[in-house]
Order: C-alpha cells, then structure tokens, then sequence
C-alpha cells in the first residue's frame, strides 16, 4: 500500500486525528496567581526572581497573575483567579492564603502562611498540611526570646517591654505573643501590652505605651504594621524608645534594629514547591518549611538618635549595619 494511502486511512482514525492534533498544539504555559494583602510593590518582582531562579519566566514560560487588597474575610481577588482557572495561587501572608482556602479546595496554594498556619486554619499541621495547601511560615519558637535578648544588650533596663500586637489578626499575633510571654517569665521581664485594631489606633496605643513607664519595645509581625512601619518606627523614635522589628524594611524606614527570617530566602523556598507541584507534586505531600535563616541588622543612626550605644560585639555579630 502506497505512503499516500496509508495516511489518507490513518486520517480517518479519532486516535491518529487526536494524536495529530496534540502534536501540533503549543505547549499549555502555566499559569500562577500572586494573591497579596496590599499592592504587590517589590513583593512580585521578588517573586519573579525566584521563580526565573528554577526556571520560569514570567510572560515566556509562565504567566504570573497578580492580585491584591484581600480584606480580612474577603475572597473577591482569590475568587478571581479560580475564575481565570490559574495552575497555583501564591501568597504571601495568611489573609490572602485564608482567601485562597476559601476559593478552592483544588488547585495548589503555596507561599507564605504566616507565623502560625496550624492556629490559623490553614494546614492539619507543619509536616504534613494536608489538603491543597503548603507554603512557609515566618516564625520560629525561639524567635521572641531571641528578640528579647538582643533588647537586653543595648539597654540596661528594657523592663517593662512595651509588646505593639493586634489582638484579632490572623497574621499569628497570638502565636508569636504566647512565644514572648514565655521567654519573658524565663528572662524575668515584665511585658506591656499593646494593642492595635486599625490604622486609628497607633498615637493612642504608643500614649499607652509611654504612660505605662515602657523602656523597651517589640513590634509583632502584621501586614497592617508592614504598611505603617514607617509611622511606627517614627512614634518609637519620638519616644526614645528601643525597639527591635520583625522585618529589614522597618531598620531601613529608620528603626532601630530588627532580627528576622530572611525573606527572600523564603520565596526562593515557595518557587521551589511551585516547580515540584508543576511537575507533578501534591502540596499535601510536602511539608510547611520553617525559617532556617535569620538576620541582625542594626541602625547606628537611630540608635544615636534616641542615646543607645549598640555594643561593639553586637556590630561584629550583625549581618548589616545602617551607619
């Protein structure tokens, strides 16, 4: 039978026509959706970075779409992405990953989870979270005394420790409360509540603050606190009061010295989970990923302003220092 009538037969086959067809079609390009609290800002140009690290590139090989402004019980944004039918929603806190559960119970999540996931609802637990969620967490045990260590370095007296939380957030303020109450009865510090439940609330909280006879100052994690850092720090400033942060960006806006998880670290982590569920993973199958790196960066500058002296051992150990 001659070449020509062979295919002409073939032809009239569904298998050979699907087969064909599939051949010639381009291959489906993944799509992911970046869900975050606020305007993404340098959050999605990181997470670009990390994920052309593994191998994608957003627009070539990838489609990353971005949505923000994900209010506390709201799930329009993450609604929309299930609706684009995107391959995996990335977040980057738990509001917007609590968004996501709530959208779908199919397609992966995988990102930041916040300080405490397991609290929060979000996994059946760190090992193995179940479901269609994994991601990190930002917190550690051991962070808040550490923390309270490195305040009793630069100051004689840090008790009271003034503690600036938000009661209600879902972002693990009570897991990373509950960690600094007990590193606080082993150290034998007296701590001093502050709470915040909205933008309003900050000159009232630190008058509270300096009322209470403070002479120290930990700022919880929170996107809200992440947004106003700048007006936090400024009041700590004003205050004269030692503070230590939970993030870089606060040092930078002009606070006085943060110890926290590297966040790059953790979204090169989510890109990785990201390549592994693309290539056939189950987030159930891959455990939440704890912070394994943490930084020291100290503000000189600050510490002059407010009349710290930041002990030259401290300066040796520090991973960056604002001069």
């Amino acid at each position: 039978m001659k070449r020509r009538t062979v295919l002409a037969v073939l032809a009239t086959l569904p298998s050979f026509r699907a087969y064909v067809a599939a051949a010639q079609s381009p291959a489906k390009i993944p799509r992911i959706g970046f869900l975050t609290g606020g305007p993404p800002g340098t959050f999605i140009e990181e997470f670009r970075k990390a994920l052309q690290a593994v191998g994608y590139v957003d627009g070539k090989n990838v489609v990353i779409e971005a949505r923000y402004s994900v209010a506390p019980g709201r799930s329009e944004a993450a609604e929309e992405l299930v609706r684009l039918n995107v391959d995996i929603i990335a977040t980057t806190d738990t509001a917007p990953a609590l968004a996501a559960q709530r959208a779908t119970k199919t397609i992966p999540i995988v990102g930041g989870l916040g300080a405490d996931p397991v609290a929060a609802g979000l996994v059946a637990s760190l090992a193995r979270p179940g479901a269609n969620i994994t991601g990190t967490t930002t917190n550690s045990p051991a962070l808040g005394g550490k923390r309270l260590e490195l305040l009793k370095e630069v100051a004689a007296q840090i008790s009271p420790v003034a503690v600036l939380w938000i009661p209600s957030s879902t972002g693990g303020n009570r897991f990373q409360m509950r960690g600094i109450e007990s590193a606080a009865r082993d150290l034998s510090l007296e701590l001093q509540p502050a709470a915040v439940h909205g933008t309003d609330d900050f000159e009232s909280a630190f008058s509270a603050i300096e009322k209470g006879g403070a002479r120290s100052l930990i700022v919880l994690g929170s996107p809200l606190f992440t947004t106003e850092r700048s007006r936090i720090v400024g009041l700590a400033t004003k205050s004269r009061l030692p503070a230590i942060y939970p993030a870089i960006s606060y040092v930078d806006a002009g606070g006085l010295m943060s110890y926290a998880h590297n966040a790059d670290e953790n979204v090169r982590r989510q890109a990785v989970y990201i390549d592994r569920i693309l290539k056939g993973a189950k987030p159930a199958d891959l455990p939440v990923e704890a912070p394994s790196k943490f930084e020291l960066v100290v503000n000189l500058k600050t510490a002059k302003q407010i009349g710290v002296t930041i002990p030259e051992s401290m300066l040796q150990r520090a991973d960056r220092v604002i001069q």
